[in-house]
């Protein structure tokens, strides 16, 4: 099992089964591994701002905690306002951003940036992963903090060379449960209730 595919199983072993993506070549690890977990849905958005959008309402409609998926810094940047009313909301979102390959960065190629500088701003927690074998405890970190009271955008950048590198680590168990909601709105699942004229 590689990085990618470790995030994917702690993701869904956290009832994250849906995920918005814009992905990169930085991210394709992620979108094979996709295919080896059928738990995931992950939803192809034609641009940040759709994807960063829709988890926004993913999680207030449903109460579900949703992920995202970016393509390094500049992707990040395209989604941001949406991740902004999120935080605003309290909407909870595991956002994950790909970045380019620690052996790369040297190299600053047209789209490095600094995605944490770029995160800042919308979230209330932000990490990246320094090997594969990190991904399954940082994922589950990101879980947690998003959960929390009232709800939190949390970024994991995660570079290229970590999804694709073998994961010696199980994936991450479930994140400790949050303190009891207080957020209004909706109740959960009522999106999903059929609707008649």
């Amino acid at each position: 099992m590689n990085g990618a595919e470790s995030l994917l199983r702690t993701l869904v072993n956290n009832d994250i089964t849906t995920c918005f993506t814009n992905p990169g070549t930085s991210e394709m690890q992620f979108v094979a591994a996709a295919d080896r977990v059928p738990d995931m849905r992950c939803v192809l958005c034609l641009a940040e701002g759709v994807a960063s959008g829709a988890a926004d309402g993913y999680s207030r409609m449903s109460e579900d905690l949703p992920a995202t998926l970016f393509h390094l810094g500049p992707g990040l940047a395209n989604g941001l306002a949406n991740l902004h009313n999120a935080m605003r909301a309290g909407a909870p979102i595991v956002n994950i951003v790909g970045d380019h390959a620690t052996s790369h960065k040297q190299y600053d190629a047209p789209l490095a940036s600094d995605v944490a500088a770029y995160a800042k701003p919308v979230s209330a927690w932000i990490k990246e992963s320094g090997t594969a074998a990190d991904i399954p405890a940082d994922a589950v970190a990101a879980i947690t903090a998003a959960m929390q009271p009232p709800g939190h955008v949390a970024t994991l950048i995660i570079p290229a060379d970590c999804s694709w590198n073998p994961c010696p680590a199980e994936p991450g168990q479930k994140a400790p449960p949050p303190p009891p909601p207080q957020r209004g709105g909706l109740k959960k699942g009522r999106f999903k209730k059929k609707r008649t004229p």
